[in-house]
């Protein structure tokens, strides 16, 4: 006949009641220590990312700017505290007339380009802009463009970051 449940042998004995209360002590330690090193791992990791949102936000505002400042015949901006709006035109090689505009607007850096006096296709040059003219600004002095933005991202962990570039048109 199968048997279904077989016998132990006499010299196997299963876990001590001590071994059991040591072994959940042990856990009972471990378990905190573990969930706070997963809480500031997250926390890094947001961190972190908001961070790299905005410097890159950042970087995409000053590489178009920069490109369509040194590309610039024309610039103009508004005499108010932020400079903003910001106009930018040229004539190319071929003849073909580009304006730039740009505007700061529900936190949000516009890039206005119209060629040829066609309507303009508007893109977001940069995100979660501060609208604010002392953290985001530009002046022209003849000479140069002096831009500052601040991004501020929200949500768990928010980052700022500012930068302040001068750049120099081709055509001055």
């Amino acid at each position: 006949m199968y048997r279904i449940f077989k016998t132990r042998p006499a010299n196997q004995r299963g876990v001590t009641l001590v071994e059991l209360l040591v072994s959940v002590a042990i856990i009972g330690i471990l378990a905190p220590v573990l969930n706070l090193l997963i809480i500031h791992i997250q926390d890094v990791n947001a961190s972190s990312s908001n961070q790299m949102v905005a410097i890159k936000q950042i970087e995409k505002a000053i590489y178009w700017i920069s490109m369509d400042t040194q590309m610039a015949q024309i610039i103009q901006t508004d005499a108010g505290d932020s400079g903003f709006p910001l106009s930018l035109s040229w004539v190319g090689w071929d003849n073909t007339t580009t304006d730039i505009t740009y505007t700061v607007q529900d936190n949000e850096l516009l890039r206005s380009r119209s060629i040829n006096g066609n309507p303009p296709v508007v893109t977001v040059a940069a995100q979660y802009v501060n609208e604010d003219s002392e953290s985001t600004n530009c002046t022209y002095n003849g000479k140069s463009l002096a831009f500052t933005i601040t991004v501020s991202t929200g949500g768990y962990k928010p980052a700022n970051e500012t930068r302040t570039c001068i750049i120099m048109p081709k055509s001055q």
